[in-house]
């Protein structure tokens, strides 16, 4: 599978945590400790927003395995983003090769997801005949993540995001049962209009990949006041990430089975996911 990261918050260098905590996301592409596999070397990407205020995102995508690319090194060492989405990939069936690594982009749109369609081969035709047709030529790789963003925009990821994606995993499942796939999707999603952060956990057997949401940070730097780092990040500051990046007591919070959570300015949401069947 895959693993991911998403921040959104006062603006920070991609290095504070691609590169930096001790189990940051590029030594997850070597060492991952919850994932399906250790190794997430078929590819990387990462999907950041200016801090000048600018809706249109920017990516930087690989093919090669994140620990060694010098190059992801070095942008991350000089870029500053307010929100931004990382991505090591382990594909599950698909090639290797740039239009198939995350993040994938629509206009101010950005999704990254960790899982798998089953029995994609079987299910693709059906399921790529469903994305709209002002839409269908964007699609620019062969995953099923790609497809399932297009479906997402399809019925309606930029009015209502969460609605968009019950209504595609719905879709999905549906699809897959009428072929005989008994648990067609397994999925951590996070996406992103550059103002507010949507993630997304949910799996058709109700087991679903592991996913996690840093603590309210006023609350981690009472309970943690000598770590300095805490003292750079806004009090809005959050991440949502497939693993911890460390092991700070407190720090990291499990997203619920088949639950949605929407980091915005203001209250954040945690609230439960259900599919919406066509």
């Amino acid at each position: 599978m895959c693993r991911w990261l998403a921040y959104s918050g006062s603006p920070l260098l991609l290095e504070e945590f691609l590169y930096k905590p001790q189990f940051s996301l590029v030594n997850q592409s070597l060492h991952s400790r919850l994932g399906v596999e250790p190794t997430n070397g078929d590819g990387f990407g990462v999907g950041w927003y200016g801090v000048d205020g600018s809706i249109t995102p920017a990516t930087f995508r690989g093919v090669g395995p994140a620990w060694g690319d010098q190059n992801l090194r070095e942008i991350a060492a000089h870029i500053s983003s307010p929100l931004f989405l990382a991505h090591i990939r382990a594909s599950t069936g698909t090639p290797v090769q740039h239009t198939n690594s995350h993040p994938f982009r629509h206009d101010r749109w950005l999704w990254v997801h960790n899982g798998a369609i089953r029995d994609f081969p079987l299910l693709k035709r059906e399921l790529v005949l469903a994305v709209e047709p002002d839409l269908y030529p964007f699609i620019a790789g062969s995953t099923d993540s790609e497809v399932m963003f297009y479906l997402a925009l399809t019925f309606g990821l930029r009015e209502d995001p969460v609605v968009a994606v019950q209504r595609m995993v719905g879709f999905v499942e549906a699809t897959g049962r009428r072929q005989g796939v008994q648990y067609p999707i397994q999925m951590s999603v996070a996406t992103t209009d550059g103002e507010r952060l949507w993630a997304f956990r949910y799996s058709s057997e109700g087991n679903s990949r592991s996913l996690f949401f840093s603590t309210d940070v006023t609350a981690l730097r009472q309970l943690h006041p000598e770590v300095e780092a805490l003292h750079h990040l806004s009090d809005e500051a959050r991440l949502i990430v497939s693993e911890p990046l460390g092991e700070l007591v407190g720090a990291w919070q499990p997203v619920p089975e088949s639950t949605y959570g929407i980091v915005q300015k203001g209250p954040d949401v945690l609230a439960p996911f259900r599919p919406i069947e066509p």
